[in-house]
């Protein structure tokens, strides 16, 4: 089996907290989420995906919008300038 490394890339990215106004670009109400919250990502056109306050709204390469854990997320990205 061979081995493969995940490319760099630079992504934008915005923690998403519901009392903050406004909301990272995609988050909206959702009513079917326990959470009450969703974003549609690529993967997801029919329900949306559920955001958790704390998540991290990521922007990815194909410009798609996806959340991502806090705890994930501060294990695979580190801030750049």
């Amino acid at each position: 089996m061979a081995k493969y490394r995940k490319i760099a890339v630079v992504i934008d990215a915005e923690q998403f907290q519901p009392e903050v106004r406004p909301w990272p670009e995609g988050v909206e109400p959702d009513l079917t989420s326990p959470t009450g919250y969703g974003i549609f990502t690529l993967e997801h056109t029919v329900r949306a995906h559920e955001v958790t306050p704390g998540d991290w709204i990521i922007t990815g390469v194909e410009n798609e919008k996806y959340a991502c854990k806090d705890s994930i997320f501060r294990k695979t990205y580190e801030q750049c300038v």
